[in-house]
């Protein structure tokens, strides 16, 4: 079996980390004997979605997401089949930004993809934070750290989870990320998914069965992911909660 990740816009878009996202699905193909194969899109290149089964639009400043917006635009159309046909996405916070219609910010309106039901607005103060999340569909919470300026907000679309710790979307609804058919945006940073290796199984799991009509995954030893994890958890939550 083999699973193609398609990296857009690394130079551009690849803050906080996002990088380190790519690395983990890697190594967690790698070690079931699933070929994982990487190829990054700089911003001249075509894209062609027919090839990929998993593509991350990283986190980048509104400056970086300005000079992708042109681009973005010439490919829409086929994010959007691919999207819609099941293809796995992993969006983070300025690529979270972008699957939506809009981000409006001081220096004017940056147009996203439309790909999911979202939209974007600047807010101030920029809301830094360790974060956890919990969503009773996947065995453990979700950690990160999130910094955006953006507030977004998803409508009836599902979040990727609630809040336990943290600000989410827009400090506001309780709500942090956006889950729509096998499309994952969030805000979180740090890597997002060496933390969560249940994040990153979702996914490939996900890819594994849109190309082969199978996601089952061979257990791996995650004890140090996961106490990674519970220490997050143990630290903000359960503190906050005594």
């Amino acid at each position: 079996m083999k699973l193609t990740i398609g990296h857009l816009y690394p130079d551009l878009l690849n803050l906080y980390g996002d990088r380190g996202n790519i690395q983990c699905m890697k190594k967690r193909c790698e070690w079931r004997g699933i070929e994982a194969e990487v190829r990054e899109f700089q911003i001249t290149d075509e894209v062609d979605f027919s090839n990929l089964d998993i593509v991350l639009l990283g986190g980048g400043s509104d400056r970086e997401q300005m000079l992708v917006c042109e681009k973005l635009k010439t490919i829409r159309e086929d994010f959007h089949a691919y999207v819609e046909d099941g293809g796995s996405v992993i969006a983070v916070c300025g690529g979270y930004q972008l699957l939506g219609h809009y981000y409006d910010t001081s220096d004017g309106r940056i147009a996203g993809l439309s790909l999911v039901d979202l939209y974007t607005e600047q807010g101030s103060p920029r809301l830094i934070s360790n974060i956890v999340i919990e969503n009773e569909a996947f065995p453990y919470p979700i950690v990160g750290f999130e910094n955006h300026g953006g507030r977004t907000f998803i409508g009836e679309n599902q979040p990727l989870g609630k809040v336990l710790f943290g600000f989410g979307n827009n400090g506001k609804d309780g709500a942090e990320g956006v889950l729509y058919k096998n499309v994952v945006g969030t805000y979180l940073h740090g890597p997002l998914l060496p933390k969560n290796p249940h994040i990153c199984d979702y996914l490939l799991g996900n890819a594994l069965e849109k190309k082969y009509g199978k996601k089952e995954l061979s257990p791996l030893d995650d004890t140090q992911e996961l106490e990674a994890n519970r220490y997050i958890v143990e630290r903000f939550v359960k503190k906050q909660n005594r």
